[in-house]
């Protein structure tokens, strides 16, 4: 299925990558589902920056009934069901080395609390969208990691281990998907410059890493969203369960 012809729904989708995952499927004529939390102002903008061809649902991805109304509001707006998920919502977490949790004071609740954004939420899109994709045989979900829990260079406890085992999800839900049409994969990026999540890091931390990436620069959002339109596009029509770092080359699996 052509990128125009699709459907996609972006969670956390009116900021930073999010937001820049948006633009970069309505650029290529597809149909956008801006799905948003609490940043209803930006999600509006960015939709009538699209026009016609987006909406912007407000819902938490942790509760599986508004994911549910999201898909059915998008299908009776657009017309047709939701083809693509990008799981990009990312709750309650900043990249902040300074502030951040170590061993002795992280709590299972901060661990809770980040594997109901990646794992659950994730599992809430995947299993919304899953009757309409078996139907029509066909089915992109593009969920977002991080080169993090290849290469720790911050020890954010919760975030990373979430992020580990949101590629184990990836890759069991490829392996039973597949024989429906459903690919299933992972984009990790590295720290992005800049997003809300990453205001935090100092210039000192991002002149760090760009001096250390063999492209010898900070991969912004607009970079990775790109690599994630081409997990929806036919040119990935034969590619699931894999996980592409896009940091520059830092992490080299």
């Amino acid at each position: 299925m052509n990128l125009k012809e699709q459907v996609v729904l972006v969670t956390g989708g009116s900021r930073g990558l999010g937001s820049q995952t948006v633009k970069a499927f309505a650029r290529e004529g597809a149909h956008v589902v801006i799905n948003y939390y609490s940043s209803a102002e930006r999600a509006q903008e960015l939709k009538e920056s699209i026009g016609e061809n987006a909406i912007a649902l407000q819902a938490d991805v942790r509760n599986i009934d508004q994911i549910r109304t999201v898909f059915e509001e998008a299908k009776n707006y657009f017309g047709k069901p939701v083809t693509t998920i990008v799981n990009n919502a990312l709750v309650n977490f900043r990249f902040d080395p300074v502030s951040k949790k170590d061993a002795a004071s992280i709590s299972w609740e901060d661990y809770r609390e980040q594997f109901e954004s990646s794992i659950r939420g994730s599992l809430n899109t995947v299993q919304a969208g899953l009757t309409d994709m078996k139907e029509i045989g066909f089915g992109r979900i593009i969920n977002i990691g991080t080169n993090l829990f290849q290469n720790p260079v911050v020890a954010y406890h919760d975030y990373t281990t979430s992020k580990a085992a949101l590629l184990g999800f990836t890759r069991n839900m490829a392996n039973e998907l597949g024989q429906y049409g459903i690919t299933v994969n992972m984009v990790s990026g590295g720290l992005l410059k800049t997003t809300d999540a990453s205001s935090a890091t100092s210039e000192e931390v991002f002149g760090l890493i760009k001096s250390s990436t063999p492209l010898r620069k900070v991969t912004d959002p607009a970079e990775a969203a790109d690599v994630i339109l081409f997990f929806a596009s036919p040119w990935a029509r034969a590619v699931t369960g894999q996980n592409l770092v896009v940091d520059g080359g830092l992490v080299m699996d």
